[in-house]
């Protein structure tokens, strides 16, 4: 098999490119005609994988699927118009009206907020810490349907016991979803441990360029899902590996709408082919920032994977290729976050993360403002807590601009 990269690289032409392309072109087209009725008949009664609406299907889209799921070494792949329409979806698809599911408590902001509405709509979710997979354990109920957990937490990168929650929904039967966007497919593959369902924001390392929306869930055929109760009988066909991933698009992205679109799929296509490369430098871009930060006597603390007092560091080198490209830290008291990252020149104040740019945001008065004060305490938020996202800058001048940030107090 070739490698990661080359993978990528070679994956639009191995399938065949009109015109003999390179890559997948922007087919800008909603609908497909047919010159037979029945091979269009055919099409929507699920016996030819040809196109029939761009709502839920797309030859460029079809091309970013194929690239996903080569990387995540997955059964089938079905991509969304953002991160957060695949999760929602994903939840929309697979749940029902009196369900629990399970999640750690270190979540994405907006991750966090989606959960809260679910509850309010009769799927009731409990928050655990789940770097401990006992934790997982005694939240479970005979009405639980699935755990979701994130590798790395962000903004605290709290790793999560990937390992052993694997374990435990194999043993009690459980759907297990691994959002993967902070480590990406290049750094960790959660089918390693067990992952039934994985999710991803391409709109972060995937896409990398800070140019388009995306987001993908990705069968593993880990799960049974002759075992799971709310599939529905129309999507019992064929192989039962594609059950779930089959009832995620039609009833999630066909029926809810939040349809990735050929252009933006295009980008994140091109953009995923320099994964691996740009991984690499803003690992290294990090573990140097970190090293510099963590000995500063005007910083207080650092929360980074690679760090040997990390809570789960050995972990985090056991599982990942590295230890991740974002970190956060707290300034020593008396500085002022704000006045420090107004002195930031390289570094962009911005939201976003894992693009070829760093970028710096204050968390708990942006990204995580609206959960308030105490779910920002529970998830070990300060007030004073600064994210990074590395970019692929030369580390000279990354070190030099938070140098004289810091020179400046």
């Amino acid at each position: 098999m070739p490698g990661f990269t080359t993978s990528i690289v070679h994956s639009d032409r191995r399938g065949g490119i009109e015109h003999g392309s390179l890559q997948k072109p922007i087919h800008a087209t909603v609908a497909y005609g047919y010159e037979d009725v029945q091979d269009l008949a055919d099409v929507f009664q699920g016996r030819s994988a040809a196109y029939s609406y761009g709502r839920q299907v797309n030859p460029t889209i079809t091309a970013l699927e194929t690239k996903i799921n080569g990387m995540e070494r997955g059964v089938a792949t079905v991509c969304f118009g953002t991160g957060m329409a695949a999760i929602g979806t994903l939840l929309f698809a697979l749940l029902r009206k009196g369900d629990h599911f399970v999640s750690s408590s270190f979540l994405f902001g907006n991750t966090n907020s989606l959960f809260q509405t679910f509850g309010l709509h009769g799927v009731d979710v409990t928050f655990v810490d789940a770097t401990s997979a006992r934790a997982v354990a005694e939240a479970i109920r005979p009405e639980t349907r699935l755990v979701f957990v994130e590798t790395i937490a962000n903004p605290r990168t709290q790793v999560a016991d990937l390992e052993g929650i694997g374990t435990l929904c194999r043993e009690r039967g459980l759907a297990y979803v691994v959002d993967n966007t902070m480590t990406s497919p290049y750094l960790f593959q959660p089918v390693e441990v067990g992952a039934s369902l994985i999710v991803n924001s391409l709109t972060k390392y995937i896409g990398g360029h800070g140019n388009a929306l995306g987001g993908a869930v990705t069968e593993t055929g880990r799960f049974d899902w002759t075992t799971y109760p709310n599939i529905q009988d129309t999507y019992k066909k064929g192989d039962p590996a594609k059950w779930a991933i089959t009832q995620v698009r039609k009833k999630g992205l066909r029926d809810f709408g939040p349809t990735l679109g050929p252009e933006a799929a295009h980008h994140l296509g091109i953009g995923a082919e320099t994964l691996a490369l740009r991984q690499e430098r803003q690992c290294t871009n990090a573990r140097a920032l970190v090293d510099f930060l963590n000995g500063h006597d005007k910083v207080a603390r650092v929360y980074y994977p690679g760090l040997p007092d990390h809570p789960e560091h050995a972990r985090a080198m056991a599982l990942f290729r590295h230890p991740g490209a974002l970190f956060s830290f707290e300034l020593a008291d008396g500085i002022d976050a704000f006045a420090f990252m107004n002195r930031l020149d390289v570094v962009i104040k911005s939201s976003n993360l894992g693009d070829n740019r760093t970028l710096a945001i204050p968390v708990a008065e942006t990204i995580y403002y609206e959960m308030g004060p105490e779910r920002r305490a529970s998830m070990g938020i300060a007030d004073s807590l600064i994210r990074i996202s590395t970019g692929i800058e030369d580390i000279e001048d990354l070190l030099a601009d938070f140098g004289q940030a810091l020179a400046a107090e």
